[in-house]
């Protein structure tokens, strides 16, 4: 089996494209995201064909030396527009495609299709949000029956978000690995959560606070079973987002009042909040900044370009370089990814190149 060190679930959104464009290349050859197409409307296919060949192009851009998968799940397969330009992408770019059990016939069958043309694996992505039934296993061997035998196939279980408040959730995860696991000769097994929190407010005080990263205690649990797969299964997360924002529409005008900052330590997620409307929040991120580089789990600036922007934010004056919310996002990920392909490669805390 092969395959890479850390699977991120992203969002094809301006941030995360970014995020991944500014990963040193030692972290880059480490990592192949999962991207995720999200919801898109559009007046007529015209405009359509525009819209989603756009989402696509930037990913396929930046993701052309090294290989991701292309997931979109809210995709009418029967429609030209996505048709068209979903096999063209999965036939032709590093991107691999991407299916599910649960997804109509239409979808399973194009996808499929455009691995085999392509030369490509095809990622099967098992969601499971609550409990494991064996319904989801059979409804996956029948999706590989249907599949070209010589097609690769990749496992991707999506445990989706993974709380404290869900404590069996890496019990359920095993008892999926358990019956998948063995359908087939997978190229990658991947366990994929969100642990960071949906919602912050219940875990500040005075606008600071941490959250625990139960998505990696989940992956450590599987890891750990003793199951003759269990070293076989890759870590993917979410990064520091919550798991339900990868479906948001690519016009989603949902925006906080509040800027977050967000630093990923071994055992919790650092929350630095501020206030962020109108353009107030000059001296508020500089002070959020401030409080993640003089905590002690800061790794310092040279450890990625998102740490270097803490510390250049919580150092400058003025009111350049204090960003916007595709810029804390972006940076977020980056520190992020960074220090889990760092903590997956058995070095996280080593000195920095």
């Amino acid at each position: 089996m092969s395959g890479p060190l850390y699977v991120p679930v992203l969002p094809i959104r301006a941030h995360a494209v970014a995020a991944v464009k500014d990963l040193a290349p030692w972290v880059r050859d480490r990592t192949s995201p999962l991207w995720t197409l999200p919801a898109i409307t559009a007046q007529d296919a015209h405009q359509l064909k525009l819209a989603v060949d756009k989402e696509l192009r930037r990913i396929a851009t930046v993701q052309k030396y090294t290989a991701a998968w292309l997931d979109a799940p809210h995709a009418d397969l029967t429609a030209a527009p996505y048709a068209e330009l979903l096999h063209s992408y999965w036939s032709h770019t590093a991107l691999r495609p991407v299916t599910g059990p649960l997804l109509p016939a239409a979808h399973q069958t194009a996808a499929a299709d455009s691995a085999l043309n392509g030369g490509n694996s095809l990622g099967i992505r098992v969601q499971l949000p609550g409990t494991w039934t064996d319904d989801l296993a059979e409804r996956t061997a029948a999706l590989l029956d249907r599949t070209d035998p010589e097609v690769r196939v990749d496992l991707l279980l999506d445990l989706q978000t993974v709380s404290p408040g869900r404590p069996d959730a890496g019990k359920e995860a095993l008892r999926a690995l358990d019956a998948l696991a063995p359908l087939t000769s997978w190229r990658t097994i991947a366990a994929l959560s969100g642990g960071f929190p949906d919602e912050v407010d219940r875990l500040l005080e005075r606008e600071r606070g941490d959250a625990d990263r139960v998505d990696w205690d989940t992956w450590h649990e599987i890891r750990a079973s003793g199951r003759s797969y269990a070293h076989l299964v890759r870590y993917g997360d979410y990064g520091t987002l919550p798991a339900r924002n990868i479906g948001r529409a690519v016009d989603d005008g949902d925006r906080s009042r509040f800027g977050l900052l967000r630093y990923t330590t071994e055992r919790s997620f650092l929350l630095s909040r501020f206030w962020a409307a109108k353009r107030g929040e000059t001296g508020a991120t500089r002070e959020a900044a401030g409080w993640i580089t003089e905590q002690p789990d800061y790794r310092g600036a040279a450890a990625s370009t998102g740490d270097r922007w803490y510390h250049q934010c919580a150092l400058t004056s003025g009111s350049e370089g204090t960003g916007n919310p595709t810029t804390w996002n972006k940076v977020g990920n980056i520190q992020h990814m960074t220090y889990v392909v760092r903590c997956l490669s058995g070095d996280g805390h080593t000195e920095y190149p």
